[in-house]
């Protein structure tokens, strides 16, 4: 009988805490308001992306807090990451949006990289990016096969070193011999874009769900072709577009687009929680995130806004991040030779 009393009490007791805990969290997010940090300018897809889920992820919180985008471009979103590691304080109400890229060159020893991305919150990415390369009809070529063999160079426009505008061409000129000059320095794919239309670069290595989303004008026109497809498999809307690996040579290359390049897509677009952040809090904008993706009314607005939805929740974007720091040792040298 006392047994059974005692377990009582128990039960009770942890009701008791729970409640206390969920009315904690209903207390600390009403009336209050959650930054989302982009590392872009606005209008790019990092930006477009952020700025649909700030409509809707509040509605998914207890207490319906406020959310709102805040664009920090510059270094390659490099002032962003660090923002999210040193400044911004850990409480749940700030939230980062930068280039995943940016992991690799932490472990490659990027000068400027003030963060270790092992230690961030995770919270999860809308999309896994698929990167392609796209170039003005301008130049003249029309497929992969007659670029590299005329060698025809083309100026491509790049935001900075751990952007994938940046990192995949540096990988294939070295690998495949893709002939190209990097623009780089821009603060975003939206300012990528302004410089493409006004003849200062000639093409863009970004994701074919950006493109689609902010780039619709060069592609339905045909101004912009898409001749290269840099993942590890074929995409659904571009079924014969050439992958970059089959151009490899050698093992090197090979291993070296599969460890630099192909591992891009799946953690591309990180949303992070500074360090310290408390675990009740990290559920919350976990649950709150998945939750937000799944919402009919935000997949219709994605939908009409042309924007790819294959998430992936905290605990499989923090795998895959943590994937990045298990880099071949043996390739490091080489890869550090590349991307610096």
């Amino acid at each position: 009988m006392r047994k059974s009393f005692l377990a009582a009490c128990v039960l009770a007791m942890a009701f008791t805490l729970a409640m206390t805990n969920a009315s904690a969290q209903d207390d600390f997010y009403k009336g209050k308001t959650v930054r989302i940090i982009v590392g872009a300018a606005a209008g790019g897809g990092y930006d477009t992306y952020s700025r649909i889920i700030a409509r809707h992820m509040g509605k998914h919180i207890a207490g319906n807090p406020t959310f709102v985008v805040d664009n920090m471009p510059g270094a390659g979103f490099l002032i962003s990451a660090n923002y999210m590691y040193k400044v911004a304080k850990p409480d749940g109400l700030t939230i980062g949006h930068f280039i995943g890229g940016l992991f690799l060159q932490q472990l490659l020893g990027k000068a400027g990289v003030e963060f270790d991305g092992t230690k961030f919150g995770f919270i999860g990415v809308p999309t896994q990016d698929n990167y392609v390369v796209g170039i003005s009809k301008k130049t003249g070529i029309t497929s992969m096969d007659q670029w590299l063999s005329t060698k025809t160079v083309v100026k491509l426009g790049g935001v900075g070193a751990g952007s994938a505008t940046d990192d995949i061409p540096k990988v294939l000129k070295e690998t495949i011999g893709l002939p190209v000059q990097l623009v780089s320095g821009y603060t975003g794919t939206s300012t990528v874009r302004l410089a493409y239309n006004s003849g200062e670069v000639q093409g863009v290595c970004n994701s074919w769900e950006s493109l689609r989303a902010t780039w619709p004008n060069e592609l339905q026109s045909g101004d912009l072709t898409v001749v290269l497809n840099t993942t590890s498999k074929a995409l659904a809307d571009l079924p014969n577009l050439p992958l970059s690996i089959n151009y490899a040579k050698t093992d090197e290359s090979r291993k070296l687009i599969q460890a630099l390049v192909h591992s891009v897509g799946p953690a591309a677009r990180p949303y992070v929680l500074p360090p310290g952040t408390p675990k009740n809090r990290i559920t919350t904008l976990q649950k709150a995130f998945v939750d937000t993706i799944q919402d009919p009314e935000l997949l219709a607005e994605a939908k009409k806004a042309k924007l790819d939805i294959n998430p992936l929740d905290g605990a499989e974007l923090e795998r895959h991040v943590r994937e990045v720091y298990q880099l071949d040792k043996k390739l490091i040298p080489r890869a550090k030779e590349i991307l610096k």
